[in-house]
Parts: C-alpha cells; sequence; structure tokens
C-alpha cells in the first residue's frame, strides 16, 4: 500500500501550535532545572535515597486526590485559560524555592511543602494541555503534532538538565537555577496568552458525580484505552530508575552534579531522536505490536543500566531507556486522543495524566523505598524485570492493544 507524502513540519504551520510549542519547550525546561536542583538539594541535606522517593510522592499525591476534578475542570472551563493559571502559579513554586533557599535551609521539609503546591498545579495542568493539543491543529494532521509535541517536550527534558546540573554544579548552589525557572514560566505564560483559538462550545451543566466520573467509566468500558494506559503505568512505574540517579552520579559513577545533569539529559536524548524519527516516518502498521515489543526494550535497558559501573554503557542504556519509551508514548497518545471525543478529553486526559503520573512521581517513590530495603543496584535491576513481567500480562490482559495496525484509522468511540 502506498500513502500520500506528507510534510514532516506540517504541524508547525500553524501560528497556534508554533506559540504553544515554544511555551511548553520553556515550562519543561524549567521544570527538568528545577527537578536537577531539588535532587541534589534533598540529597544533599539527607543523604537518604528514600528523600528522593519522598520528592516523587510530594508531587504525586496532589494529582492522586485532584484528578477527577481537574479533569472535569479541563471540559467546563477553557483551557487556555486554565494553562495560563498553571503558568503563573508554576513561577509562583520557582519563587519560593529561591526565597527558602535564600533564607537558609537545612531540613528537606519546607521542599516538600512547596512540591506539594507544584503537583497540585501540575494535577490541573497536565490534562488541560493534553486535551489541548488537538485544538490547536486539523485532526488529520494531529499525529505529526504528536510526534513534534513530544519531540519538543524530549528537547526540554535534554536541555533542563544539561542547563540545570552545570550551573549548580559551578556556583555550589540552587539559587541561580530558581531564577531561571521562574524566568522561563513566565515568559511561557505571555506566549499562551497571545494564543488565538476560536470560540468552542462546551456544556455548562452542574457538576455532579456522573459527570465527573465520566473519564473513569468511559475509560474502563474502552478496552483499547485502558490497555494502553495501564500498560504504561505498571511498566513505567516498577522500571523508573530515574530517582535514583543522584545516587549513580554521586556514589556509583563519581560523576557529581553536572554528571547528574547528563544522566537525566541522556533518556531525554534518545526520545527526542525518536520522536524526530516517528514525525519524519510515523508507524504506519502494527503499532500495538510496536509498542509492547518498545516497553519490553525499556525493561531490559533498565536492567543494563542498573548493573552498569561504565559511564558509556550507563549511558546508553538511559538513552534506549527514553527511545523505547518515547515510541510506547507516540502510539498512547495517540489512541487517547483519537479515540476520546473532545467533550469528554479533559476528564480522560486527568486520568491518563494521574497513571502517567503514578508511573514517574510514584515510580520515583517505589524506587527509593526498595532502594532502601535491598539497596540501589538490585531494586533498578528488580524494576526492570517487573516490567518485562507486565508487558506478558498486558499481551495478555488486552488482545485489542496488540491487535492496532494503523494509528491514522483511529476514531472517536461513542459515549455510552
Amino acid at each position: 500500500m502506498t500513502y500520500p507524502p506528507v510534510s514532516g513540519h506540517i504541524a508547525f504551520q500553524y501560528p497556534n501550535f508554533r506559540y504553544y510549542m515554544t511555551a511548553r519547550f520553556l515550562i519543561t525546561t524549567s521544570s527538568e532545572m528545577q527537578a536537577v536542583a531539588v535532587a541534589w538539594q534533598v540529597y544533599a541535606i539527607t543523604h537518604r535515597p528514600l528523600d528522593l522517593g519522598l520528592v516523587g510522592l510530594a508531587q504525586f499525591l496532589p494529582g492522586v486526590l485532584l484528578f477527577l476534578l481537574a479533569g472535569h475542570t479541563a471540559d467546563r472551563v477553557p483551557r487556555q485559560r486554565i494553562l495560563a493559571t498553571c503558568c503563573a502559579a508554576f513561577a509562583v513554586c520557582s519563587l519560593a524555592l529561591l526565597a527558602i533557599t535564600l533564607h537558609g535551609i537545612s531540613s528537606v521539609w519546607p521542599i516538600y511543602a512547596v512540591l506539594l503546591g507544584n503537583g497540585t498545579v501540575r494535577a490541573f495542568n497536565g490534562p488541560a494541555s493534553q486535551a489541548f493539543v488537538p485544538l490547536l491543529v486539523p485532526v488529520e494532521h494531529f499525529p505529526n503534532a504528536v510526534a513534534w509535541n513530544a519531540s519538543v517536550f524530549m528537547s526540554a527534558v535534554i536541555v533542563g538538565p544539561m542547563i540545570g546540573g552545570p550551573i549548580y554544579g559551578l556556583l555550589g548552589n540552587p539559587i541561580p537555577v530558581y531564577a531561571c525557572a521562574a524566568a522561563a514560566t513566565l515568559t511561557a505564560l505571555a506566549l499562551i496568552l497571545a494564543l488565538r483559538l476560536p470560540a468552542i462550545t462546551r456544556p455548562r451543566a452542574a457538576a455532579s458525580v456522573e459527570a465527573v466520573l465520566g473519564g473513569l467509566r468511559y475509560i474502563w468500558r474502552t478496552r483499547l484505552v485502558l490497555g494502553a494506559i495501564s500498560l504504561d503505568l505498571f511498566a513505567v512505574l516498577l522500571g523508573g530508575a530515574v530517582a535514583m540517579l543522584p545516587v549513580y552520579a554521586r556514589d556509583i559513577l563519581n560523576l557529581g552534579a553536572p554528571g547528574l545533569g547528563l544522566l537525566r539529559s541522556a533518556p531525554g536524548a534518545g526520545a527526542l531522536i525518536t520522536a524526530v524519527a516517528l514525525a519524519h516516518w510515523p508507524l504506519r502498521r502494527r503499532a500495538g505490536y510496536a509498542m509492547l515489543c518498545c516497553v519490553a526494550g525499556f525493561g531490559i535497558a533498565t536492567i543494563v543500566f542498573g548493573l552498569s559501573h561504565s559511564v558509556p554503557l550507563s549511558l546508553l542504556a538511559l538513552v534506549m531507556v527514553g527511545a523505547t519509551d518515547m515510541v510506547s508514548v507516540n502510539v498512547r497518545q495517540n489512541m487517547v486522543q483519537l479515540t476520546t471525543p473532545d467533550e469528554m478529553r479533559g476528564r480522560v486526559s486527568a486520568v491518563n495524566s494521574l497513571f502517567v503520573g503514578a508511573s514517574n512521581e510514584l515510580g520515583q517513590f517505589e524506587s527509593g523505598i526498595t532502594a532502601q530495603w535491598f539497596g540501589v543496584v538490585p531494586s533498578v535491576v528488580l524494576g526492570g524485570i517487573g516490567t518485562l513481567a507486565m508487558v506478558a500480562a498486558g499481551a495478555w490482559l488486552f488482545p485489542a492493544l496488540r491487535r492496532v495496525d494503523r494509528l491514522s484509522s483511529l476514531r472517536p468511540t461513542a459515549v455510552r
């Protein structure tokens, strides 16, 4: 079968997409810079892997408590207004970390308090952001927009640590990192306010338990979406090694703070290369099978990283972690957004954001706990093995996921 040629950059023909991608790059860059600074600052204060896990837990808990409200809000309040408000709140959190550090800190609890606030903002930002991209380009160009959205995100994931780590290491404190993060987020706010979108009429009915729970009910009934996001949840939950990177940088690979930035950037580098490749050469056939194979590759790469004491091998393993994860993310995002009606996207995206948050932040907490119990290296290796087990379980429980062929053929599923 032949396919009509499509420009690999077609999504950037739309000004709203260009503005939003720039804002997203700045927001993610500031977040990644800040993550490096917070992790190194916390570990420098306590020298306990468990506290690195608590960093993730502090940002995950608000999402658990608020995801239903956040999803309902994204389907009732203009998403541009939500994103602008969240940008301003992110800047406030960065400035709060700056103020705490300037005042002098000997305990990590004030940092955890700010991270709880940051997690609250992320709980509302996630669903609105995911449901916002389909409004920026025509539906036929949405897969291209997804690929470039991931590319921009991963570019920031690379750039943020590469800036944050060296700044912290060279100057010996996180103060300039937090200041730069606040400035980047405020610039993103100006870009989001500059977007010009057509008015969209959405239901104005009063909130009800049935409406708020609509996203959960829809996902439970749509086995394809349930399979895609639950596989991501459990695989990355078990296989996340990112939380332990400060320990590897400081105690195993002996790289220091600049090396931590390099390690955190490596998965982003692999993901960016893969995302750009998917933008130009999208998956044509057997997308579900490719997703399962790449999640398995994610688990294998995690095991290699956990066992490695070689800097080049560790970096290569982290690059492969990012590359394989990006294929899974690309397929999942297309499945979730293309099979969900617009009036449900906010609530469905909220559940998806919760699952993604669980796989990242709760995965950090899981890594911290298992590292405290078994040691850092065994915890990472066991997580990779658990990921492989989840791939086998997902392939058996969700046969519809295995059978997904062309992403372009996916259409919204009727709300029942």
